[in-house]
């Protein structure tokens, strides 16, 4: 309770102090009216949705929309108070001068209201933002290109095309008829393979049996291959029940059949090409993160691998790439979802060349400026390899950005991304 006492006094705060703004532009007591009416409806929206939720009801889009309307309405007003903020401290410092220096009192309220009409200007530009992701944003698919050379890549895979998607978050889409273009648009690449890395559901897995005609037009020449990420297991829905978990896990399986996806389960697959071959490699999820389930193994996947041979890796998780410690805490994860000698990609045993993963979203929220060398998101301080392509050690890792969305129902400035890699056999020309 003292929690959501403090919460909804700070927002008063907030509110009452991003309000001096209309106060300032306006005497109309409608718009005093409709400014608190918004107010007081988007955040008693918010903390129902959120009380239920943590009574134990599953996410659902009334839960998303609740925080994309707290966030739609209130980031702006942030704005509002730290202008307004900015302009007290002055009046305050001018004033504090003007009584000990015996000046002629000044008058504000001329500057008080070009302040006011310049924070509210800057303030539309995250309320513009914010309505163009939830609405448009998160359908604003993007297909990003990545070339690759490698010395020891078999030379009939010379020239070799992959699409990455990651996280579709089923649970949280909405329009079947945007979902079917950034399909088709995966299909446009006439990729050799397509390859997914997790994360079909937000919790459950009939969360996928009104899209399965949806996800089963994916084609690739070579083949369909996935694996799971933290979400596909059920503890979102179910917790620790592990029969509960275990029947999720079957009926996951079997929504990856039904859309033509071979799931790798700590496997591997080979792909042959004019007598050469390729691996494709997938494990189950594994993290740095003490919350989420560890069952991946590398030892496991790479079994029937021998040294010397080309590896592409799923891993849902970049933080599996080259963790430096693990933290783990058997009262988060039952026992038996712990690979506890996991080695990171980095420094395993066998080669693996290339290594897919998703899992971050980009945040959905953040600025990238290529041409500007400008690529910033929170999510950076919690994976600091979180979307696009990194190296280490001779070992590729790339970060998808996500085909969905989750929890906020849209994406401002980290737009849902298909990724295309193409191999190529050799050395980069400078």
């Amino acid at each position: 309770m003292l929690r959501w006492i403090v919460l909804i006094i700070l927002i008063f705060i907030l509110d009452f102090y991003a309000f001096q703004v209309v106060r300032t532009l306006t005497k109309s007591y409608w718009i005093y009216a409709i400014y608190w009416l918004l107010s007081i409806l988007v955040v008693v929206n918010f903390m129902y949705y959120y009380y239920n939720f943590i009574r134990g009801e599953s996410f659902t889009h009334g839960h998303g929309y609740a925080v994309a309307f707290l966030f739609t309405l209130f980031v702006p007003k942030a704005f509002l108070v730290l202008f307004m903020f900015g302009e007290d401290l002055v009046r305050m410092g001018s004033y504090l001068i003007q009584k000990f220096s015996n000046d002629t009192p000044a008058n504000f309220m001329g500057r008080r209201q070009f302040v006011s009409q310049l924070a509210l200007g800057v303030a539309s530009i995250p309320l513009a933002s914010f309505i163009y992701g939830i609405t448009k944003g998160k359908y604003n698919f993007q297909v990003l290109k990545h070339t690759l050379y490698f010395d020891d890549l078999p030379a009939a895979f010379d020239g070799y095309k992959i699409t990455q998607i990651s996280d579709i978050h089923s649970g949280s889409l909405e329009s079947k008829d945007e979902i079917s273009y950034g399909v088709e648009l995966v299909n446009k690449q006439e990729s050799d393979l397509i390859l997914f890395t997790g994360d079909i559901v937000n919790s459950k897995a009939e969360e996928m049996i009104g899209w399965l005609s949806v996800f089963d037009k994916f084609k690739a020449k070579d083949g369909k291959f996935s694996v799971l990420g933290n979400h596909d297991y059920g503890y979102y829905a179910y917790g620790g029940d592990v029969e509960l978990n275990k029947s999720n896990q079957i009926q996951m399986e079997e929504v990856h059949k039904r859309i033509g996806f071979d799931l790798l389960l700590n496997d591997s697959r080979r792909i042959e090409k004019n007598g050469e071959s390729i691996n494709i490699l997938g494990v189950e999820n594994w993290g740095a993160s003490r919350h989420f389930p560890k069952r991946g193994s590398l030892k496991d996947a790479t079994k029937n691998i021998n040294k010397g041979e080309f590896n592409i890796l799923m891993s849902h998780d970049p933080s599996h790439f080259d963790y430096t410690e693990m933290e783990l805490n058997r009262e988060d994860i039952n026992n038996h979802d712990i690979v506890v000698d996991e080695p990171n990609i980095i420094n395993f045993e066998k080669q693996i060349q290339l290594t897919l993963a998703g899992h971050t979203h980009g945040m959905q929220f953040g600025i990238e400026l290529p041409a500007l060398g400008i690529k910033w998101s929170p999510v950076k301080y919690r994976y600091p390899k979180w979307a696009g392509m990194y190296k280490n050690a001779n070992k590729y890792l790339h970060v998808n950005r996500g085909f969905g969305y989750l929890a906020f129902p849209g994406r401002i400035g980290i737009w849902p991304e298909i990724t295309v890699i193409e191999l190529k056999r050799g050395k980069k020309s400078a």
